[in-house]
Order: C-alpha cells, then structure tokens, then sequence
C-alpha cells in the first residue's frame, strides 16, 4: 500500500531465504509461463532456480540448463507465480499444539489443505494463541515442508462482542481475553502480540453477537488505538467489518484490509467504493464462506444469491474503481479448502482470469509489501510457484487444478 511498505516482512523474507539456502538447483523445463497478469506467456520456457530464488526466464532456446541440475518436466503446463491465500484460520485439532505436532502429520495437512491448492503463502486472520507461531517457526527451520505462513494471532473483539460463532473456537487458549476493554488494553495486547512475531492485527470492527442487538460494534477510539500500534510498526491491519457501521468504524481506525465483503449493507454506493479506492483498502470478498453460512440457515435460495450477489457486487464495484481485491477463502472457519467455488463466484462477478491471476498473485504481493520479493515470475525473485495442467485463460476452474507447488524452489505438493 502505498502509506505503509510493511516492515515486517523483511523478517518472513529472511526466514523464507534462509529455508531455501540448502534447496537444490532446480530447472522447470517446457513450460508455458505467464510471468505476471500483465505480461503475455513465454512458451517453451525454462525457469531456473537457485537457493529459492529464480535465476532466469526464457524460452528454451535462450535458457542454458546447467548439467546436473534436477529437472521437472512442464510440458503441456501452465506456470505461474505462487498463490497467496489472503485469509484462512489454522483453528482445530490439526494444528492445535501445532509445536509439538509430528512433523509429518503436519506436512500432510499443509499439502491436503493449502499446497493442493497451489498456495505458497497463506495469512492466518485468527487462531490459537502460539500455534501459529509455533508452526511459522518449525517451518522457518524446515523441519516442516508447506507454504510460508503469515498470522494476525488472536483477534480483537469488542468488550463483551465474542462473535455468536467463535464462542467454540479456543481462541481464548492460554490466559489471552479476545475481547478490548479499552484503548489501553487493546495497545497493550498489540505490543505483545507483534513482538512475538507476528504480521499485523484483526479487529473485529462490528462483530455478530446475536439477540435483540445483532451486531456489536468497537469502539472507534479503541480500534484506532489498536491499528496505531499495528501501523507504527509498518504492519497490516485487518477488519471484520460485518455491516455499514463495522465498515465505518474500520474507516475511522485505519483499516488496510476488510477481511470479508459486508453483504449485509447491500451494494456499497459510489461515494462509499471511492472512499475505501483512497484510503487504499483492501478487500478479500470470501464469498463461497457467505454461501456455505447463508445456506445453513435455510433460507430460500432467492436470498442466498441475492447475500451473495450483494458480496459479489462490492468486489466488482472495488476493482473497477482501481480498488485492491485479494483471493480468500476463510478456510478453516469452513471445512472448505478446495478454491474451486470462490473462483467460480469471482468469476460470477466479472473478473476476468488475469484478475483473478492478480487477486491470487501480484496484488497480495503489492499490498503487503513484497512486490519486489514475490508474486511475478522473473529473476531475482524468491522462486514460489505453481503449475496448473489447465491454461486459466479457458476459465477460472483451471487455478484449481494444480499439478505441482514449489515453495522457495522446494515441491511441496505435487498431484498424484
């Protein structure tokens, strides 16, 4: 973003560099590369990879292959750069206790839920206290193989706002109260959380508590207080906004990123979309998640698309507008991992498969910070990428059929 380069991942680029440093030399050989959403495919290209990073781009003709290098043969495959998957949540007994965890258990559900998918990135918006730590670090040391993980740690909820649904979902796990009393609370929490480590904040700027009230809003002085703290420090601040008046409250503290669309105030109005275009906030829409929730309540399918077609509007309306969108899928939340039906509703919603390419790759990698360090393809950059057995340009579906995932020039999911 343009206010903020976000200091904090210069210290996840070093980890990631000094995972990659005893990766062995690496050449993808006959692929057809899309270098970036912008840029027009090389076809039978060569990528070669050295201690994680990419060394050269080019067709085979151009690219010498130096002997001994292990090759992978992408004939018939589309390579692109590594996913980021803007907001998942690693909740549940699988990465519960996740630093005593076996590293092979671990492994496998990294590969089943996220390098399946081609993500070589994934940001945690809410889990445990530790685990996700715990895993950052054990894949920082490579004893555990899977994408780079980002996290926001513990949320912040409003005094008395524990969402109706996170009532269940430990988040309150050693000693940490979710919940602000006031800005002083909140600022301390903040400072603790991010010095040990951790990539931003998640405010939960109007939470859904249930009853006669609905919705809880936070206190907008205790939201700005919490994102100060989180900004000063050059680190990303998140929002569930829920409604008009979340979305409000994460306008006056700052927000960087919705970390959901806000289908329950309708389609955003002009003046609205112009605000958060200026104000350079983000939006991951989630709108499968939306989907799966609505449809529990046993509504008439009439409402479930129009919630949904509400979602998939204000993501529409943002990226036209030169707005920032950002592929998420909430999963972990939702016992849904594979991508397929969110990039079947972003598609639903006008975008085009080098839009949905960016929300995947370049725009994640521009919004937190790391354009020159990730989402292209091209030398120089840490060598994250995917090869999808189908071309994107004949449809959305296609960046969901993942052949292989590296990570750091290291395969860390390859199809069966």
């Amino acid at each position: 973003m343009g206010r903020n380069r976000f200091a904090f991942l210069l210290a996840a680029t070093l980890m990631a560099m000094g995972a990659a440093a005893d990766a062995a030399d690496l050449a993808i050989t006959g692929a057809r590369v899309v270098p970036s959403p912008q840029d027009e495919a090389i076809e039978d290209a060569v990528v070669l990879v050295s201690d994680g990073r990419i060394t050269a781009v080019g067709r085979a003709a151009e690219v010498v292959v130096p002997a001994g290098t292990r090759q992978l043969d992408a004939r018939g495959k589309v390579v692109l750069a590594g996913f980021w998957n803007s907001h998942v949540h690693l909740l549940g007994p699988a990465y519960r206790n996740a630093g005593r965890l076996p590293a092979g258990q671990l492994e496998a559900t990294l590969r089943e839920q996220y390098g399946r998918w081609g993500f070589t990135t994934i940001f945690d918006l809410a889990s445990a206290p530790g685990d996700a730590l715990a895993l950052m670090r054990r894949i920082g040391a490579g004893e555990v193989r899977g994408p780079r993980v980002l996290s926001t740690g513990s949320p912040f909820f409003p005094q008395g706002g524990t969402p109706v649904y996170a009532r269940d979902l430990d988040l309150a796990a050693d000693g940490v109260d979710p919940e602000v009393a006031d800005a002083d609370a909140g600022r301390n929490r903040a400072r603790t959380q991010l010095d040990q480590g951790l990539h931003g904040v998640k405010l939960f700027t109007g939470a859904i508590v249930g009853g006669t009230e609905g919705v809880r809003l936070m206190d907008a002085s205790v939201a700005r207080a919490i994102g100060k703290v989180a900004r000063d420090r050059g680190q990303p601040v998140f929002a569930h906004a829920t409604d008009a008046g979340g979305l409000v409250v994460a306008l006056q503290a700052g927000v960087d990123v919705l970390a959901h669309a806000t289908p329950a105030a309708g389609p955003w109005s002009a003046p609205t979309v112009s605000r958060l275009v200026r104000e350079e906030m983000a939006l991951v829409p989630t709108l499968a998640m939306f989907e799966i929730e609505i449809r529990r309540e046993h509504v008439p399918e009439a409402v479930v698309r129009r919630f949904v077609g509400a979602a998939q509007s204000q993501g529409s309306m943002l990226q036209a507008a030169g707005g920032s969108v950002l592929f998420g899928t909430d999963a972990g939340y939702i016992d849904q991992y594979d991508t397929s039906r969110e990039l079947q509703l972003l598609a639903g919603a006008g975008m085009g498969w080098r839009q949905l390419l960016a929300t995947l790759t370049t725009t994640p990698a521009r919004v937190f910070g790391e354009d020159g360090e990730r989402g292209r393809v091209a030398p120089g950059l840490v060598a994250d990428l995917v090869a999808l057995d189908l071309d994107p340009a004949r449809g959305a579906q296609a960046f969901a059929d993942v052949a292989w995932t590296v990570r750091a020039g290291e395969v860390i999911y390859r199809k069966p």
